[in-house]
């Protein structure tokens, strides 16, 4: 590994998370979950522009025919991104009060996958959606208590799923054209890692980058052997979530957080909140949009 993580936007959010990588206007979207705000980050003006929404937003992708979607608390939305006004797709768990989504993602057909959680920590009462192209929401997985970091291995064969409580990556055999995803297995286990996993990532060696809730890094893994490979140390005690960026999507964009930390943790890492970037000396996949020309 190369770099050191270095600070590109004080934010303090509350909850950052859900980053993603614009290839083609070269500009990160995330979000501030708590304090219901869509962030767009232009590394070439060192600027952070924020849309307030009425809800909470865990997720965003681009949209192939423009402005993005997201994930609010219970569903699927169109994001105008000049306007700022935003357009209902689906709600299919607008029935469970006590649950919101969390963090989501596009395959490489232009899918957008997301999944839910319960908002009191009750155990399997969170599921994984899938928003297909024609704007179908399918329900792919359930029992989850708290769906979280997602990623796809390079050749489309796997999908890979963070169940933040269990402290276990999954990985399921996955089927490109259907969307289907089948026979789960256990393979990373975070039982002696400092902190919960939470937001996933994957480069173009097929190697897996989880962020530390409450372990101040970013982890490299192999998913074929289980095993860490390196990790990078990050100046805030709760990391959520990463994603590689930048040109040559060699640098690695990471979100943190500052929810729940008492006033002696904030002391000690005053840059919780922040987004940071490091380069990593491996490339990431790009970050597919929602197709649906």
């Amino acid at each position: 590994m190369t770099g050191k993580a270095e600070l590109v936007c004080d934010a303090k959010a509350v909850l950052g998370e859900g980053p993603c990588w614009d290839s083609e206007k070269q500009l990160l979207y995330w979000v501030n979950i708590e304090k219901k705000k869509v962030c767009i980050f232009d590394p070439a003006a060192s600027e952070n522009r924020e849309i307030q929404l009425e809800e909470r937003v865990s997720a965003i992708v681009p949209r192939t025919s423009g402005g993005a979607v997201i994930t609010l608390e219970n569903g699927f939305y169109f994001l105008d991104l000049e306007t700022e006004k935003i357009s209902r797709i689906s709600e299919p768990e607008i029935h469970l009060t006590n649950n919101r989504f969390n963090d989501g993602k596009c395959d490489s057909k232009g899918r957008f996958w997301a999944g839910t959680m319960d908002k009191s920590d009750n155990k399997e009462q969170g599921a994984l959606y899938c928003l297909d192209t024609d704007l179908r929401t399918i329900k792919k997985w359930d029992k989850l208590s708290l769906s979280n970091g997602l990623a796809w291995s390079p050749d489309n064969k796997f999908f890979y799923l963070i169940d933040t409580p269990t402290k276990k990556v999954l990985r399921f055999d996955f089927h490109i054209f259907t969307g289907g995803i089948e026979n789960p297995v256990e393979i990373i286990d975070f039982q002696e890692e400092q902190g919960m996993p939470d937001g996933m990532t994957i480069d173009d060696e097929g190697m897996l980058w989880i962020a530390h809730w409450g372990g101040s890094k970013v982890s490299r893994w192999n998913p074929q052997t289980g095993k860490q490979v390196s990790s990078i140390e990050v100046p805030a005690l709760n990391v959520t979530s990463c994603t590689f960026g930048g040109k040559d999507l060699s640098e690695l964009y990471i979100t943190t957080a500052r929810d729940g930390m008492s006033d002696e943790q904030l002391a000690k890492y005053p840059l919780s909140g922040g987004l940071f970037k490091v380069k990593t000396g491996v490339k990431g996949l790009p970050a597919y949009t929602f197709n649906d020309k």
